[in-house]
């Protein structure tokens, strides 16, 4: 069940600004060629919006710094986050500056109502978070994006959608990615204003494992066609990985 970020502890803005940026260095190791798909993602979104888009919503949102960066793009947006980690909703609470509305909510479970009343959305986008759900959940996701998009909006799903038979051309992730994502964390588990925050994130995902669910391209544009999308397709790629754009 969705739920609102509960009260945080007061964060020192230097630390969470030195996170924030530190999380989006961490993060362009696990989606290659991010700054290539933020140049990509304006274009598709004016061109499907018929202009800039008035509500924005980023699902699996973490520190918020993707969802600050489109509220920049589109000054005139109600740009809204959710994700379930409370560290992460915290980070994002404090350093967005009002930019941004954050929600705390579970894709696993039934997020929709916490988030609809400030729907319809005209974009809604998930970049890196769809491959922690089993092909069922995934799915789900899907037709819940769809239910709160409005009809002409647009979701952008951005994750690992390798290509059949060109293992040798994408790869995988470099094994510094992974690295760079734990000593993030570490440094952040060794900051004490975080400490009931990360004693809460241990209970939110004990016992959660990632799915690792990486199917192609056409599984997603499938899974967005059977969910009710009009039109889906893939609109950027570096590597094995994608962009999907389906159309409400």
């Amino acid at each position: 069940m969705a739920s609102s970020p509960p009260a945080v502890p007061v964060l020192d803005r230097t630390a969470v600004d030195r996170w924030r940026r530190a999380w989006d260095e961490v993060m362009a190791g696990f989606l290659p060629g991010a700054a290539s798909f933020e140049h990509v993602l304006p274009a598709v979104v004016e061109a499907v919006c018929g202009g800039a888009p008035r509500r924005i919503l980023d699902l699996g949102g973490g520190p918020g710094v993707f969802a600050e960066r489109m509220a920049g793009r589109w000054p005139g947006a109600e740009v809204a986050m959710m994700d379930l980690d409370p560290v992460l909703l915290a980070l994002a609470g404090a350093g967005a500056d009002g930019r941004v509305r954050v929600h705390r909510g579970d894709l696993t479970s039934s997020w929709c109502g916490e988030v609809g009343p400030d729907g319809p959305y005209d974009l809604l986008t998930i970049v890196m978070t769809i491959h922690y759900l089993t092909p069922g959940r995934a799915l789900a996701l899907y037709r819940a994006a769809r239910s709160v998009l409005r009809p002409g909006g647009l979701l952008i799903v951005a994750d690992l959608m390798p290509e059949a038979g060109l293992d040798r051309v994408t790869g995988s992730l470099p094994p510094a990615a992974g690295l760079a994502w734990e000593r993030w964390w570490d440094e952040v588990r060794a900051d004490g204003a975080l400490r009931q925050l990360l004693d809460e994130r241990r209970a939110v995902f004990a016992g959660r494992v990632p799915a690792e669910f990486t199917p192609p391209a056409d599984w997603h544009r499938s899974a967005a066609l059977r969910s009710g999308f009009e039109q889906a397709g893939v609109v950027w790629r570096w590597g094995a990985h994608a962009a999907l754009a389906a159309i409400a």
